[in-house]
């Protein structure tokens, strides 16, 4: 049957003369006998005039020994599916045109078939002249033919039987997808669907059939779909390749091509509805240009990767390309599948189809195979979870127990902490208490201060009286008298009392004024209400200092050695207890040697230069060893026996340095004392506030 059909096809071939030669012709006022030829094309298959905004008229010419012998009832066709409107004249002998017929997608099919292409019934050959008037919005592409009517039936239910065909298998390959996409709910297959669909679209409407099935008489549509459908299949064409060869996550370098090329069809779609036809077109003569390149380099990368579904896609867009190859072939008159040579694209896409919904059938088998893959893994990853969490309860139970002690001696560390800051917060207290009672004692002892020299000065006019009274009473008094006064002087111890009161208020005096000093010391230590950085004496802070630990000093000489020093931006109550701090532990070293250091001392030395100041305090005490020297800043670190310091004051003295962008370095040998250097910068560049 095959055989038989075939036979009759080709012998409907024998019987069709085509077109192979064609002018464009320069027409005016419609007198088309007289018009000059603008241009010259020697064509067998198709004649591509591109995209006209006017109305064009061409002569085709047939070839007088292919002209069918006379009486023999023909047709000629005009393979150009898009032409809006085609008028066909033909030249008699006399050299008269005269009109065949109006046809084209502007109006209803006429004639005795529906066909896609214009054609027109021919009484008999004549001159092999026909004249073309023809007006497309789409590219003007065509070619011509003329058959014996027997032979145009037979081509044209074989063309409408390809079309059904090709309908049929994509309608399949769509429902048997979507019916796949339902049942494992993996989008790759519905974005299948969706490229089925609309590559099927494209191609009809390419092939002018989708003109006959789809839109009937809608040109307007029919001319939109051409463009539309090829973008939204190039669109799904773009999401199809980057799911199913996971692109993303293989090839992420020609994802992002892929991602553009998508785009780009998007854009030709935007493009095509705002009516820019030529541009339209140029923008899918590219996109075509960059899938064929792009989706092929594609397959191959993730192919060579060892991806396995690459390899049907491959295979499939090979079929695809085969159809590509075909079309541009024919176009330049080369035919090499003979009569399948004007369907290439329906069948490579049809090919395409089939083997991409087997690629995608084994899809499912592959995720099949992984799924049981995963969860063999699973079975064995549980079973090497098991064994690793039995070793690892055992060494838990070691950390746990670990950790345990080490959270005990945290705990303890914590509490001392709790305690330091506790004493700390007393100690802040207890200095905000010491300012107050400063500023309470520092009135009276003013007022006391203030009134010893007036008392000395009366004292000494009293004394003078007396003393005026004993010299007249020498003279005025009777003898009795005077003796009854040395007596009382005597018994009165008159010149000691006189002596005494000159002691008692020089010891006044001496009083009032230490207690001013130690009242000054107690002001400037505890600045603890100041939050800001200030302008300070640092000499003043030492001395302060100094006052308050006059009584803890025994016999240990402190000699100062102060230098022109400017006034230093600093906190003024963190700096006193760097000083406190410092002084204090010298004090207590010293006093540890007891009758060993004949001569205790602590030497306090002052400078500076254009941007800071050093001050060093320096005592000949015992010193310290290395080790000791190295850990004297850590927190909590002490050589003092339990109960007598917390190992804070020195890390404190460090921070409080350090806050203030200083730096603070120890000098200490054994035997040889101990020696601190600090150094400040005058101006502080960020102000810092202490807590």
């Amino acid at each position: 049957m095959v055989s038989g059909c075939g036979s009759k096809l080709s012998e409907a071939r024998k019987k069709e003369i085509k077109v192979n030669h064609y002018q464009l012709l320069d027409v005016s006022n419609n007198d088309i006998a007289n018009a000059s030829i603008l241009e010259e094309f020697d064509s067998s298959v198709m004649l591509d005039l591109g995209i006209r905004q006017d109305t064009v008229f061409v002569k085709a010419i047939i070839d007088q020994d292919g002209l069918l012998n006379s009486g023999v009832e023909a047709v000629l066709e005009v393979r150009g599916p898009t032409i809006r409107y085609l008028e066909v004249f033909e030249k008699d002998y006399d050299g008269i045109y005269k009109s065949l017929g109006v046809a084209g997608t502007f109006k209803d099919k006429e004639g005795k078939l529906d066909q896609l292409n214009p054609y027109f019934d021919l009484d008999e050959s004549k001159t092999g002249e026909f004249v073309y008037k023809v007006f497309a919005e789409e590219p003007i592409s065509f070619e011509t033919s003329v058959y014996e009517v027997d032979a145009f039936k037979m081509v044209v239910s074989r063309r409408m039987m390809l079309a059904n065909i090709y309908v049929g298998i994509m309608l399949a390959l769509f429902l048997y997808n979507l019916i796949l996409y339902f049942s494992v709910r993996d989008k790759v297959y519905l974005i299948y669907c969706c490229y089925t669909l609309f590559i099927s679209l494209a191609q009809l409407s390419l092939a002018g059939y989708a003109s006959t099935i789809i839109f009937k008489s809608n040109f307007r549509l029919y001319e939109q779909s051409i463009i539309i459908f090829s973008a939204l299949s190039g669109v799904f064409a773009v999401m199809f390749i980057r799911s199913f060869l996971k692109t993303r996550l293989l090839i992420p370098k020609l994802d992002k091509v892929l991602i553009f090329i998508g785009v780009l069809y998007f854009a030709i779609l935007i493009v095509r509805l705002l009516s820019f036809i030529d541009v339209s077109y140029k923008m899918t003569d590219l996109a075509g240009m960059m899938v064929a390149i792009f989706f092929f380099c594609s397959a191959i990368v993730t192919a060579w990767k060892g991806y396995r579904p690459a390899i049907y896609f491959l295979v499939a867009w090979a079929f695809f390309l085969f159809g590509v190859v075909i079309f541009v072939l024919r176009n330049q008159g080369i035919e090499p599948l003979g009569d399948l040579s004007s369907y290439p694209m329906l069948i490579g896409t049809a090919v395409e189809a089939i083997l991409l919904s087997l690629a995608l059938a084994n899809r499912i088998n592959i995720l099949k195979k992984e799924k049981e893959q995963q969860q063999h893994g699973k079975l064995e990853a549980l079973k090497e979870n098991e064994r690793l969490i039995k070793e690892q309860n055992v060494i838990l139970e070691e950390k746990v127990k670990l950790r345990t002690e080490e959270l005990e001696q945290t705990l303890k560390n914590l509490q001392n902490t709790q305690t330091q800051l506790v004493n700390q917060e007393k100690m802040a207290s207890l200095g905000q208490l010491t300012a107050g009672i400063a500023h309470e004692i520092n009135n009276p002892i003013n007022f006391v201060s203030s009134n010893i020299s007036p008392l000395k000065r009366d004292v000494k006019d009293v004394l003078e009286i007396v003393e005026a009274y004993r010299e007249k009473g020498k003279e005025e008094f009777s003898e009795s008298s005077r003796k009854e006064l040395e007596d009382l002087e005597e018994d009165l111890e008159f010149d000691y009392l006189i002596e005494e009161i000159s002691m008692l208020l020089k010891g006044m005096e001496d009083g009032a004024k230490r207690t001013v000093e130690i009242v000054k010391g107690l002001r400037l230590f505890s600045r603890v209400d100041e939050q800001d950085v200030k302008k300070v004496d640092l000499h003043d802070g030492i001395n302060s200092t100094l006052v308050l630990l006059n009584s803890t000093m025994g016999k240990i000489e402190v000699n100062k050695f102060y230098g022109e020093v400017p006034m230093v931006e600093c906190l003024a109550g963190k700096i006193n207890q760097v000083f406190m701090n410092i002084i204090s532990n010298a004090i207590q070293a010293l006093l540890e040697q007891g009758a060993k250091n004949e001569n205790p001392a602590i030497n306090i030395t002052t400078s500076s230069n254009e941007s800071t100041v050093k001050l060093e305090i320096e005592d000949n005490g015992p010193g310290m060893p290395e080790h000791v020297k190295e850990r004297i800043f850590e927190p909590f670190f002490t050589t003092k026996a339990v109960g007598k310091g917390t190992g804070l004051g020195l890390s404190i003295v460090y921070k409080i340095i350090e806050n203030h962008q200083g730096t603070l370095d120890v000098f200490s040998e054994e035997g040889r004392g101990t020696k601190f250097v600090i150094i400040l910068p005058i101006y502080q560049k960020t102000p810092r506030n202490e807590q």
